[in-house]
């Protein structure tokens, strides 16, 4: 069985590894290439920008980050009525922004902004934070698959799940999954559309 059709839950220690595969995985994303513009930077930004947020999803009992056996795809869900960082580390965005990004910061803060504003409320649901597959592997419908096998745990629980696509050449992949879209927004100053989309859990 090829290592990717495995999937487990992540381990602290690969806190490292998880976070490099989102730093490749959204190097050229339109939206997050948008909030960090330099290429050159973006690799060291992505470690620590993303790095955040794994080790956050790291402190829910219930497992959050999930991999393929070879590391080749990982995604991160936060539980129903969770944040993805603790009002410590929340309270320290601004501050993390600002040394990553100069002035920038505050438009980045004001997209995280609209994330934010764009997820449902009600009811209790899975959200899909980050999902990414590293370069060396794409191509072959490993993330897919990952997500697959996330959502029939959340369709065995009778829990919906939400994501945002921030890429659209991604949405046909989510719609195909049986996610619907609700709704849009932009990145400060219109230059990238992200769509949110939500899934009912579906019965087996």
């Amino acid at each position: 069985m090829p290592s990717w059709e495995k999937v487990r839950v992540a381990e602290r220690g690969e806190i490292r590894a998880i976070t490099t595969i989102f730093s490749v995985a959204f190097q050229g994303d339109p939206t997050w290439s948008w909030a960090f513009p330099d290429p050159s930077q973006r690799p060291e930004q992505y470690g620590i920008w993303w790095g955040r947020l794994v080790e956050g999803a790291m402190r829910f009992p219930q497992p959050a980050v999930f991999v393929t056996e070879g590391m080749e795809a990982a995604a991160l869900w936060l539980p129903p009525g969770e944040a993805e960082l603790d009002a410590a580390d929340e309270a320290r965005t601004p501050a993390v922004l600002a040394e990553l990004l100069g002035d920038r910061g505050g438009e980045v803060l004001e997209l995280l902004e609209r994330f934010d504003a764009a997820q449902p409320q009600d009811p209790p649901h899975y959200y899909l934070s980050l999902l990414g597959v590293h370069d060396d592997h794409r191509g072959k419908g490993i993330g897919m698959r990952l997500l697959a096998e996330n959502i029939a745990r959340f369709d065995a629980e009778g829990v919906p799940s939400y994501l945002e696509s921030s890429n659209p050449a991604n949405n046909h992949r989510y719609e195909k999954l049986g996610y619907r879209r609700i709704g849009d927004f932009t990145t400060p100053g219109d230059a990238v559309t992200v769509t949110a989309y939500w899934r009912d859990a579906q019965a087996r």
